[in-house]
């Protein structure tokens, strides 16, 4: 018995390592290192739909994608939502309680079915301690989506719904597009809904304001698929 137990130990380091490896950020990391966070993570499936965690839980872990989507986002009590930003494989998320260790202040939700390596915060700082160019690496991260916030706060509060949508579809785009005989197709589905919560809209503004983008030929709808006709017109609303 204590023989099966120790395979199956090492196969479930061997999982985590081969994950690993997949990771961006890690990509400088030597290898007897990744053997030793191997030995600390912990492997979860997450279905789509299913929490990750909620505002007020314990910031003790931080997140890696291997795969599918996850949402980070606002809630406010009354069931309000702001989509902070979406993060796809290779991504981190939950980074901002390596810095300080307090509780979460977002939730996050996976959008598909995920895979997701968890380490726990203490190990991943004694990395970044150890490791001057992974943790300028991290630091570089974080700086990006600060200065993103920042961006998103500006575009709330300055910028009318077309100009917020315009921005949002080209760069969506910029990050999902793929090539199309009609443009620029964002290989992203996202409902309207989440559009509304990405820019602090509604549904409903964002079905009206689609489709006057349309009529006016900026862009064509296939059910949630986007296609970017006029990438110029977009940016000329922004």
């Amino acid at each position: 018995m204590a023989r099966a137990s120790q395979d199956a130990n090492a196969r479930d380091e061997k999982r985590a390592l081969w994950y690993l490896r997949k990771i961006p950020l890690l990509e400088g990391v030597p290898a007897d290192k990744l053997s030793e966070l191997a030995a600390a993570v912990e492997i979860r499936e997450i279905p789509r739909r299913q929490v990750i965690y909620l505002p007020g839980d314990p910031g003790d872990r931080i997140f890696f994608i291997n795969g599918g989507r996850v949402k980070c986002s606002k809630v406010t009590r009354d069931g309000k939502e702001l989509t902070l930003a979406y993060r796809g494989a290779g991504h981190i998320f939950g980074e901002l309680c390596v810095i300080d260790g307090t509780p979460r202040d977002e939730m996050a939700e996976a959008m598909k079915n995920a895979i997701i390596t968890e380490l726990p915060r203490e190990v991943f700082q004694d990395l970044l301690l150890s490791d001057a160019k992974l943790a300028f690496a991290f630091a570089v991260i974080v700086g990006e989506r600060r200065r993103q916030i920042e961006t998103k706060l500006e575009h709330l509060v300055f910028r009318d719904v077309q100009a917020k949508l315009a921005a949002l579809l080209l760069e969506l785009g910029e990050e999902y597009g793929v090539e199309h005989e009609e443009g620029l197709q964002i290989g992203l589905k996202i409902t309207h809904q989440e559009m509304a919560n990405l820019i602090g809209s509604t549904r409903e503004t964002i079905s009206l304001t689609l489709a006057q983008f349309k009529k006016k030929g900026l862009l064509d709808l296939n059910g949630r698929t986007v296609i970017l006709k006029d990438q110029s017109g977009l940016g000329a609303l922004t």
